[in-house]
């Protein structure tokens, strides 16, 4: 009696696994059936309108990407205004004669050594009024003068310790205010160049000699003519009282 009992037991559980087994598989199988509905609606709904998949997929990444920054269009008067200033170099009224790159030290007395005075291009200008011609530089960037001096006929240009693309000289130099004696040494890229520079040099300095005598030319012409008219009213003086 005991004994079919326990075996209409054993049957009757595995009926109730059986059935729960069918039930667990029911609901699967309708959860893939509903699954693989609404991916083909999806799928449906994306070909009919593309565009709005791909805002979505832009919205959801959009997280990680900044949007643009709008530009500042405000405008602000200025409180002070700028006129503009002509700057004077008194290079206007001078045309250049001669150009070239070049380094210029000056030799420093006191310490018995040679100072870099600057680099930049270095000009023989001529004056269009007087017609006289000097040496003008000035440094690269800050365009301050370190070289200004006429072409004197007294200025000698030596070689600089047996180099032959830079010369020597000592002059007075209006550069700075006051005016110095100074001794200058100047350095060319190249022998050329060097030569070049004392050639030009040379005819500036014999044509500010010609300017020079030409004037005391004129200068003398001028003490003869007014020496002849006083000789001249002399004579008409001494008419009348004889």
């Amino acid at each position: 009696m005991h004994g079919n009992n326990r075996v209409f037991l054993e049957k009757a559980r595995e009926r109730g696994k059986s059935k729960a087994r069918i039930r667990v598989a029911s609901s699967i199988i309708d959860i893939l059936k509903r699954s693989s509905h609404a991916q083909s609606n999806m799928s449906a709904e994306e070909e009919k309108n593309p565009s709005n998949a791909q805002n979505e997929e832009n919205e959801e990444g959009g997280d990680d990407e900044k949007a643009p920054e709008e530009e500042n269009q405000t405008f602000y008067t200025p409180v002070v205004t700028l006129e503009k200033v002509d700057v004077v170099t008194h290079e206007e009224e001078e045309e250049v004669v001669f150009k070239m790159r070049a380094k210029v030290f000056r030799y420093d007395t006191e310490k018995k050594e040679w100072k870099e005075r600057g680099t930049g291009d270095v000009k023989l200008l001529k004056h269009k009024t007087t017609k006289k011609i000097r040496v003008l530089m000035r440094r690269d960037k800050t365009l301050k003068i370190c070289l200004n001096h006429y072409t004197n006929a007294g200025i000698q240009l030596k070689e600089n310790a047996g180099s032959d693309r830079s010369w020597v000289w000592n002059t007075h130099d209006y550069s700075e205010q006051p005016s110095t004696d100074e001794i200058f040494a100047i350095r060319f890229a190249n022998s050329e160049n060097a030569k070049q520079f004392k050639d030009e040099f040379e005819k500036a300095q014999e044509h500010n000699k010609s300017l020079a005598s030409g004037s005391s030319e004129a200068g003398v012409e001028a003490s003869l003519e007014k020496l002849s008219v006083k000789e001249e009213k002399k004579e008409t003086t001494e008419e009348k009282k004889e």
